[in-house]
């Protein structure tokens, strides 16, 4: 991992998400791209003078959360981004950086305390082929000894789908217990785990639940992990959760670290 985009605003949580990403990355060894972006608002009159106005408050937003962050020795690149669409510009930046990891946090967008994730972070999950760290507000950042991996299927089609959360283990010596959510629509070669996944984890936990959801809630208080791991894929549980702008917590909700890794089937 080496390259790591942090895209923020000037809500709330700005200022630990931005802390976390540093935080993560010195243990990684990685650098972070921190980026703002902003659009024009549609009114009539001088637009390059409104564009001027924008750029400079967005510096000044990216300048004030770095003055008030502990940077470490951790390289950090900033930029103002002109863009009529955040997601667009977004994932152009992945491509031109080769971003190997989004952090962010639930909502970074105003959304309302039902939501747990707003319409800008729940885009970057459905519209990026990047994987995501999403970190709640106030979540300081501690060495992931522990992760709760929760899946429905056992199949993985591409091996890379799991890079990251291979080098978040070997970096942290990390314990990775493995639940496996039996929904009555389960296939029966969904059972059958893919063989690097087998090889990392630590606990293979089955259970059956009506959803995957309902199944780490159980869990969750009684494996007390360091983060929670998650896969979208092209089907299934996370896919139908996010194809929605935001998430409500009734119907997903975290408080530690969500990293949501990229599945191809």
């Amino acid at each position: 991992m080496k390259n790591i985009l942090v895209p923020i605003g000037s809500n709330i949580n700005a200022l630990n998400t931005l802390q976390y990403a540093i935080d993560f990355a010195e243990a990684v060894e990685a650098k972070i791209y921190l980026v703002h972006v902003y659009s024009s608002p549609k009114i009539s009159g001088n637009i390059l003078k409104v564009d001027q106005i924008m750029e400079r408050d967005s510096k000044e937003i990216l300048k004030d959360h770095l003055t008030n962050v502990n940077k470490k020795n951790v390289e950090i690149i900033t930029s103002t981004l002109k863009g009529y669409s955040v997601i667009d510009t977004l994932k152009q930046l992945n491509r031109l950086l080769h971003i190997d990891l989004i952090i962010t946090s639930p909502k970074n967008d105003g959304a309302d305390e039902h939501v747990f994730l707003g319409k800008i972070t729940g885009n970057i999950i459905k519209d990026t082929k990047v994987p995501v760290l999403i970190v709640p507000g106030e979540t300081s950042f501690k060495p992931i000894k522990k992760i709760l991996m929760t899946i429905k299927s056992g199949s993985i089609k591409s091996v890379s789908t799991l890079d990251l959360l291979i080098k978040i283990k070997n970096t942290f010596s990390s314990t990775i217990n493995l639940l496996q959510v039996k929904t009555p629509k389960l296939d029966a070669q969904d059972l059958e785990l893919n063989k690097t996944l087998e090889g990392l984890i630590n606990q293979h936990i089955p259970t059956t639940n009506a959803t995957v959801y309902q199944g780490v809630l159980e869990f969750l208080r009684e494996e007390d992990p360091d983060m929670l791991c998650v896969i979208r894929r092209k089907r299934g549980f996370f896919k139908k959760l996010w194809e929605n702008d935001r998430v409500k917590k009734i119907d997903f909700d975290s408080h530690i670290p969500l990293l949501v890794l990229k599945g191809m089937s």
